[in-house]
């Protein structure tokens, strides 16, 4: 039964069926098998429908229409020109600031797609105009888009928690100082790139001129909304007021006050069509969602995860190793394979081995999802570099050679992260 699912399950994909039909199907083929397997077609029915009646899948929608509402309002020129205003004299200061552009709308967004959409469209065309190159532009923000995915609220948290029963909240609380020493590692290659390769001074003092003639004041008076968002968020998170589902209410009700009574980028008639490109968006991960949860039951009935967790215990000298060993495959599946299928497949079949070698299972999520986020930008397939692509006029494999240097310092802050499990949990 076991090789009838797995020869169905990569059959499916490699002849390109939908991956919710490749699941369903690999859930069905076992008691097709042996029509005494427990997992009969009324038991995956009655798991896809109690996967998908969870209400910490309710966080995702709501994080995603906050995050559409905040973006139809310029929040990432409002954050980018704060930053800019103190870091643009600084050399690499306008690389840093997109690093940290990123950092905050991540916060907002709760994706990385979207974040290296929303600030790649405003800040690509300046990084250009102040003679900056266009694979290195691209390359930094798609690379820094990742960390929309490791800053809370992250949308692959919610997958990773619902799939493993983790405390959401641990895992946005968990997530902070990892995506802060990330975008710290990919500031520290922007400056040194700028210190070897050179600025044009001349274009960066008038920009940054610019800016100064504003004021600081009326850049944080426009600014200070959106800033004030990750701090709102996680403070409730945090301080144990509000649920993630709760917070994520308050997400949308704070990016209504906000983009409407605030900055009036927003209209009421407009709020439709933002609920429905929501409900879009939404609606395919939710039926992954249900359906890769009775995938992960029929797995954990063929004892596939403990099968596997004891191959690689008695496989493997150390702890380790098997950490190494995890970050390759997770590495190598995340270029081919998109975010939340892979945690929800993926996360039930490792956690066994985790509890066996004493990883803590919050830990084990934020391992994983920084993987996913190097996947983003991992060439051939990293989803970022074809968003990053059309604006800033390079190939997405031109943009994906340049990345790598950034790709280098993102694994040297992941290994830190697999090793020094203190960075991950020290907050909780």
């Amino acid at each position: 039964m076991t090789g009838a699912l797995l020869v169905t399950f990569v059959v499916g994909l490699i002849i390109g069926l939908p991956l919710v039909a490749v699941l369903i199907l690999s859930c069905l083929v076992p008691g097709f098998v042996n029509p005494d397997f427990t997992a009969n077609i009324q038991f995956i029915m009655r798991a896809i429908v109690g996967g998908g009646d969870n209400t910490g899948i309710l966080a995702a929608p709501l994080f995603i229409l906050s995050g559409m509402i905040m973006a139809k309002g310029g929040i990432s020129e409002k954050i980018f020109n704060v930053f800019a205003y103190f870091l643009g004299r600084v050399k690499g200061g306008f690389p840093c600031a997109v690093v940290i552009t990123c950092l905050f709308y991540g916060a907002i967004s709760g994706s990385g797609t979207a974040t290296c959409a929303a600030v790649g469209a405003m800040t690509i065309p300046i990084l250009l105009e102040m003679g900056y190159d266009k694979t290195f532009s691209g390359a930094l923000v798609a690379t820094s888009a990742g960390l929309g995915v490791i800053i809370p609220p992250s949308i692959p948290f919610i997958m990773y928690g619902t799939a493993t029963g983790v405390s959401i909240g641990n895992l946005f609380i968990a997530g902070i100082i990892p995506g802060c020493l990330i975008a710290g590692c990919l500031m520290a290659y922007s400056v040194f790139y700028c210190v070897k390769k050179g600025e044009d001074k001349a274009k960066i003092e008038a920009k940054v001129g610019k800016l100064k003639a504003v004021g600081l004041w009326p850049l944080l008076k426009d600014s200070i909304w959106a800033l004030l968002t990750p701090v709102i968020l996680l403070g409730g998170i945090y301080s144990g007021v509000v649920t993630t589902t709760e917070v994520a209410c308050v997400s949308v009700v704070y990016a209504l006050i906000v983009s409407i009574g605030i900055y009036k980028s927003v209209q009421v008639k407009d709020l439709y069509r933002l609920i429905k490109e929501g409900c879009r968006s939404m609606a395919p991960l939710a039926l992954m969602l249900a359906v890769a949860t009775a995938f992960g039951r029929v797995l954990t009935l063929l004892q596939i995860p403990a099968t596997l967790s004891t191959f690689i215990t008695s496989n493997f000298d150390s702890k380790y190793t098997v950490l190494i060993a995890m970050n390759i495959i997770l590495l190598f599946i995340g270029m081919i394979m998109d975010t939340g299928p892979a945690l929800m497949i993926l996360a039930p079949m490792l956690m066994p081995m985790a509890k066996a070698l004493g990883i803590d299972l919050t830990h084990l999520g934020i391992i994983m999802v920084v993987n996913m986020a190097v996947g983003f930008v991992t060439p051939p397939f990293g989803m970022t570099l074809f968003v990053a692509s059309p604006i800033c006029g390079a190939s997405p494999m031109a943009i994906g050679k340049k990345a790598l240097p950034f790709i280098g310092v993102f694994l040297t802050a992941l290994l830190l992260i697999t090793f020094i499990p203190a960075i991950s949990l020290c907050l909780l």
